[in-house]
């Protein structure tokens, strides 16, 4: 499968999945990612300066109308929902909370399914609600991939759970684990967990 774009949900525990994930990615990484991380609605950007600092890949906060682009890690803004649009840009939105967050993760992830169909893989974290649920099933539904961390090794298993509960993904591996699997589905290489 020629997919396009992965998208990732996490929420309690994030910084640490992430800091184990991103950095697996190697500077060529042929896709975009683009992450929706519950954030305080006064986070000062550390996080995604800290990630940009570990890893590879470029990491930064999403800007309206953006076009997508390889190797890139786009990030929610704090306090807004970030949705991908048909023409492959990214939006930002306003709108009412959705599961009690903004940015919300199931907000991504069916705008994603939307926009790339089957074109997409779709990556539950760590988190301690079941945001991000409903999404991944919409993705699985569109015929993309869909992973989830296995909620034995996250810092907080519930929406890991609630991820597993309502879609049945493809793959429930752990944080070091996914990592491996994404980055050589995209660079050629074997796999020795797909």
């Amino acid at each position: 499968m020629d997919y396009k774009i992965i998208v990732i949900g996490t929420s309690a525990g994030g910084l640490d999945a992430l800091k184990k994930l991103l950095p697996v990615f190697p500077p060529a990484f042929p896709v975009p990612i683009v992450i929706v991380q519950h954030l305080s609605s006064r986070s000062n950007g550390f996080m995604i300066q800290y990630l940009n600092s570990i890893s590879s890949v470029r990491v930064k906060e999403a800007e309206e109308k953006e076009l997508l682009a390889p190797a890139t890690v786009y990030f929610a803004p704090p306090n807004y929902h970030l949705l991908i649009e048909d023409n492959q840009t990214l939006s930002l939105s306003v709108e009412k909370k959705v599961n009690y967050a903004r940015p919300s993760i199931d907000v991504l992830f069916e705008s994603a399914a939307y926009a790339f169909g089957k074109s997409i893989i779709g990556v539950i974290l760590t988190g301690a609600n079941h945001d991000g649920a409903k999404g991944l099933a919409q993705i699985k539904r569109a015929g993309g991939y869909t992973i989830v961390q296995s909620p034995e090794t996250a810092y907080s298993g519930s929406m890991p759970k609630a991820a597993i509960a309502q879609t049945n993904p493809d793959r429930i591996i752990s944080i070091d684990e996914i990592g491996i699997v994404l980055r050589d589905l995209f660079m050629k290489k074997p796999n020795r967990f797909i």
